[in-house]
């Protein structure tokens, strides 16, 4: 038995290689495929927002460091902004390090940290952020992050502020009910300095005066959302933006995303009809 498994192990493992060897062009076709469908359709999303969910269980099912997840999601984040670049979407959102991920692990913390900061210095000197005009918006709350992190993030934004091609919303230290209040606290303090009371407030209040102090604000709402790793949830992801969005929630981990999956969900955002209510 021992000598027949010993040859039937290699061959297994050969047979597995060249199936994938086999399977690169095949899935490039379909790729193209598509790619050349989505194009075609000419309907794409004006604001597009990622959640990007599945790092750690990514890790964890292949036997990595938890950071290691992280720093393939950072790569991958790249990815899709070009893919994002190709097609031409002028907003895009992603959802990086939420208000609640504070409560993890100090040290899994730490490592995101130091990973956001690097992030940031490579994309100061990335060719591709500057011939593409990409302007850099950073969207949450920061303040209590590392002074050597704001500045490398800071430096990002300041690098990139004069530029007019697509808005890149990084969503950092973000919670949908944090911004909503954030904006609430905002409002009403510019109301006070006006005179206004909060009788004459509570009366005229209407959903335009909040828009201008959410952290989007003069970026239209989005109109395609994608979720990776499965969760059927928003988790307050642009809450107050988010009411008339479509939405797509794929399987795979966020490392493990792909162009074909990516595209997948562009065809879907293009098969539905957007009622708004009506």
């Amino acid at each position: 038995m021992s000598g027949t498994s010993a040859v039937k192990v290699p061959t297994a493992r050969r047979a597995l290689d060249l199936l994938r060897a086999l399977q690169k062009p095949i899935y490039w076709w379909y790729e193209q495929k598509l790619l050349s469908e989505v194009k075609g359709a000419g309907v794409l999303p004006q604001h597009l927002g990622l959640i990007l969910d599945g790092n750690r269980r990514f890790a964890k099912a292949n036997r990595f460091e938890i950071r290691f997840g992280h720093q393939l999601g950072a790569h991958k984040a790249y990815e899709v902004l070009e893919w994002c670049l190709e097609l031409g979407v002028p907003h895009v959102t992603l959802w990086v390090f939420s208000s609640d991920n504070r409560s993890r692990d100090p040290q899994e913390i730490s490592d995101l940290l130091d990973l956001f900061a690097g992030e940031a210095v490579r994309m100061v000197a990335d060719p591709r952020i500057h011939n593409n005009q990409v302007r850099i918006k950073l969207i949450g709350q920061i303040d209590d992050f590392p002074e050597r992190v704001r500045a490398d993030l800071s430096k990002l934004e300041q690098a990139t502020a004069g530029y007019k091609g697509m808005l890149l919303n990084i969503a950092i230290g973000y919670g949908g009910r944090e911004e909503v209040v954030s904006a609430m606290r905002a409002l009403l303090r510019d109301r006070a300095r006006s005179g206004v009371t909060a009788a004459e407030l509570a009366t005229s209040l209407g959903e335009a005066d909040l828009r201008p102090y959410l952290y989007t604000a003069g970026c239209p709402d989005p109109d395609f959302i994608i979720r990776t790793s499965g969760e059927v949830r928003m988790s307050g992801f642009l809450l107050w933006q988010s009411a008339y969005s479509e939405y797509y929630f794929c399987d795979a981990y966020w490392p493990n995303f792909r162009k074909v999956d990516f595209l997948r969900a562009l065809r879907s955002f293009q098969s539905r009809h957007r009622r708004y209510g009506r």
